[in-house]
């Protein structure tokens, strides 16, 4: 067995920088680069906008290659033009891999969307295409308003 006092005399290092690992740096700036953050890779999260930071959630998920993205009100917080630009981003994904959205932001909703349901108080008062949601009153009443 190999004790520490052996192991610190020789220049192994476990760690290193991960700036330093283009395994993991070619992944991460080809998925900020599809979220339209290419520029900012460098950048501390701290710097960024909210309407960045959420491009960058979903920037973080897509490296990690999932089979499918789970989001939970990805527009939050942001207005109609970051609302925009992400469901832009999101509709671009939608075709290579399947998303269970969550939001409230019905304009993003209709344009992501092959399915709906709606949830009031927990319970589900419609399901299905863009345009039986749109005709539900239930729905117009919940949601969309007259």
């Amino acid at each position: 067995m190999i004790g520490v006092q052996a192991l610190a005399g020789h220049s192994y290092r476990f760690w290193k920088p991960a700036e330093r690992d283009p395994r993991l740096i070619e992944p991460a700036l080809a998925a900020l680069a599809r979220m339209g953050l290419a520029g900012r890779a460098w950048t501390p999260v701290a710097e960024l906008s909210h309407g960045e930071r959420r491009a960058l959630e979903v920037a973080c998920a897509l490296a990690m290659k999932p089979r499918a993205l789970l989001l939970d009100e990805p527009m939050a917080g942001l207005g109609p033009e970051g609302s925009a630009r992400l469901t832009e981003l999101l509709e671009s994904l939608r075709l290579e891999v399947p998303i269970l959205l969550i939001e409230h932001d019905m304009q993003a909703v209709f344009r992501l969307a092959e399915r709906i349901s709606v949830l009031v108080a927990g319970r589900v008062i419609a399901h299905g295409d863009g345009d039986t949601i749109r005709r539900d009153p239930q729905v117009r009443d919940a949601y969309l308003g007259e």
